[in-house]
């Protein structure tokens, strides 16, 4: 990096600059299997101008610039794969304009989802959107993240309203509006949302609220096979249960849960679900799932019927990553997140089971399984160079039967780094050399996250 621009961050930012190492080294990592070097410097901005005089002295010398949430991504997207300054947005956290009559808010883009629903559950409303972490809600909408509440409410594309976007110029542009529709023009706000911080940093975020539910029921059901549970999902959401929730974990998984959590699930394949409604509609959802599930041997029902059972039964499904990981000291997990239409659920995830266990890879398996989403999770030794490849090899099979099946190889987690290949296969050549072609209007001298979602 040019000493001159160094310069010029230190002069600018003071204290909100940094170079050393340890903090570098904290921004060169995120929860994906990959080893890079870390970024040249960090800068910590605390309002928009901060992100706007970064990338405007940025852009003069043509450095890189990653925006950095609170490094929970699992695709490489904030990794410095080209250099250049890690933008850090974790203290551009306030709430900026709560407008409970409307069922809109507007944060900045470093607030987390945990921060915003404590500061609007006051007003009877929360935002469902749960990817498990306590994810930045620039984060979230950089990768178009979605979770255990997508089945009912939607993903981040359907919840973000409006967006204030920092250009690869540091021109600062607002896209949307809190109207609920609009025609006006080229849906920017969508084009942002899923863009990776590859075509502008996203600074101020305009969200969809929602009542909190009169009524809120969750479950566990074990079966028998995996085969059973999923059959189980697939027709609930055919006969168009409102269920909230649906996630399933097979009993290897439920096993590395009890150990975590200190729970004491029967370790056979579980689905974990939510029902949401008023006290009558609840009933009946129950009643249908209740049903369903009987007819496929479903069994050992269990209700959290509190807020504290509900939080610690849904606290262990959104640790079930770090519990897979620290099942086998000192792994890393090569993360899988196709999704496939609902109906061919059972023949996607069925098979890369088998797959997983005749290579005796040691995995986890958890799935958003209500809109047919769901992550393996192979557990490698990172200095053993064959598990990597193996890992990836059953990867690359899992994908190509989701593509087969009218699937795609990320419900959620974003292309970053991993998924690059697997995107052309997906889109076809061109399709992504039209995404180029965005690239290089919007960002001509490819400074933003440069080297995430395709090569140029």
């Amino acid at each position: 990096m040019p000493q001159a621009l160094l310069q010029a961050l230190r002069a600018r930012f003071g204290a909100q600059f940094s170079v050393a190492l340890a903090v570098r080294e904290q921004h060169g990592r995120d929860e994906s299997a990959f080893t890079v070097a870390p970024p040249e410097a960090v800068v910590f901005a605390e309002r928009t101008q901060d992100v706007s005089d970064t990338v405007q002295l940025a852009a003069q010398y043509q450095v890189p610039v990653i925006p950095f949430g609170v490094g929970s991504s699992l695709e490489g997207h904030l990794l410095a794969v080209q250099g250049g300054i890690s933008l850090d947005v974790s203290r551009m956290n306030q709430v900026l304009h709560i407008h409970a009559e409307d069922l809109t808010v507007t944060v900045q883009a470093g607030v987390t989802r945990k921060q915003l629903n404590e500061a609007v559950k006051s007003s009877g409303l929360f935002f469902p959107i749960d990817p498990g972490a306590d994810a930045s809600l620039g984060g979230m909408c950089a990768t178009r993240a979605s979770g255990t509440n997508a089945v009912r409410y939607g993903t981040m594309r359907e919840n973000v309203l409006a967006l204030e976007v920092v250009t690869a110029s540091g021109e600062v542009i607002h896209t949307g509006t809190r109207a609920k529709k609009s025609s006006a023009g080229y849906d920017l706000t969508r084009l942002m949302v899923g863009s990776e911080g590859t075509l502008g940093v996203m600074t101020e975020i305009t969200l969809k609220l929602y009542p909190l539910p009169e009524a809120v029921l969750a479950a566990s059901c074990s079966f028998a096979s995996l085969a059973d549970a999923v059959n189980t999902t697939i027709q609930i959401i055919q006969l168009g249960v409102p269920i909230a929730r649906c996630e399933l974990l097979d009993g290897n998984t439920v096993g590395m849960v009890n150990r975590h959590s200190r729970l004491s699930l029967p370790e056979t394949p579980l689905l974990l679900m939510e029902f949401h409604g008023s006290p009558d509609g609840v009933q009946e959802q129950v009643g249908t799932v209740q049903s369903i599930a009987t007819e496929h041997g479903g069994k050992s029902f269990e209700w959290a019927l509190t807020p504290e059972e509900r939080t610690r039964l849904w606290t262990a499904r959104h640790n079930a990553y770090f519990a897979g990981v620290q099942s086998r000291p000192g792994c890393r997990a090569i993360s899988t997140d196709t999704c496939v239409p609902i109906s061919r659920l059972a023949d996607a995830l069925l098979d890369c089971v088998d797959e997983a266990q005749a290579a005796g890879i040691p995995y986890f398996l958890v799935g958003h399984v209500g809109d047919g989403n769901f992550h393996m999770g192979y557990l490698i030794d990172p200095e053993q160079p064959q598990e990597r490849v193996l890992a990836e090899t059953l990867n690359t099979k899992l994908v190509q039967r989701a593509l087969a099946l009218g699937g795609t190889c990320s419900g959620e987690h974003g292309v970053g780094l991993h998924k690059m290949d697997f995107l052309l296969s997906e889109a076809g050549a061109g399709a992504v050399d039209m995404m180029r072609a965005i690239k290089r209007a919007l960002d001509p001298d490819n400074i933003l996250n440069p080297g995430k979602i395709f090569t140029l």
